[in-house]
């Protein structure tokens, strides 16, 4: 076996995509050391290379999953005109503690169970269990292609609980940071 030199690393590198950040976060080194093995600089331990090629191979994996393959379908969701009252029974029955909002198939927004108990905190007037979702309801979650690659939902799920996967403007699944967590 051939040992690849730095210019097959860095070309290794951005093909994938990745940041010498990005690698070095993966590879558990310092970006300054990535950057000095990709320049000659530094002639790196035998170790190190291979914590570099194991890193490339994470993240070829992760772009070998698609989207589609770890979806669930048929989504659950609830339309704007629909109760709070309602949104939490089905919430209950399946054990979700967010679920989008569609209005005929289309994404217009979310209630999350920490909506609804801030509403029940703040609400000194009526009953909230009869309000409606279009009166309570977050911003929509963001929405992917079924082709798109695991690693670009994994950081869209960074900031939002869940994403929803759209074909021709229909949503036809769903993903959640629970559901990339189970490809641990």
């Amino acid at each position: 076996m051939q040992l690849p030199t730095p210019e097959d690393l860095k070309k290794r590198r951005n093909d994938l995509g990745l940041t010498q950040s990005d690698l070095a976060k993966r590879a558990g080194v310092s970006q300054p050391l990535i950057a000095r093995i990709e320049s000659g600089d530094v002639d790196p331990r035998l170790s190190t290379v291979r914590k570099i090629l194991d890193a490339f191979e994470e993240v070829e994996k992760e772009q070998q999953i698609i989207i589609i393959d770890l979806m669930h379908s048929p989504v659950i969701h609830v339309s704007p005109g629909d109760s709070v009252e309602e949104v939490v029974s089905l919430m209950q029955k399946h054990g979700f503690s967010q679920v989008p909002v569609l209005d005929r198939g289309i994404p217009v927004g979310s209630v999350s169970e920490d909506m609804i108990v801030k509403l029940m905190a703040e609400s000194k007037k009526k009953s909230i269990s009869q309000l409606k979702v279009s009166e309570i309801m977050g911003e929509a979650f963001p929405t992917v292609s079924p082709g798109i690659s695991i690693s670009v939902v994994s950081h869209m799920l960074e900031g939002n609980p869940a994403v929803l996967v759209v074909e021709k403007g229909a949503v036809i699944g769903v993903v959640t940071k629970h559901d990339v967590m189970t490809l641990l």
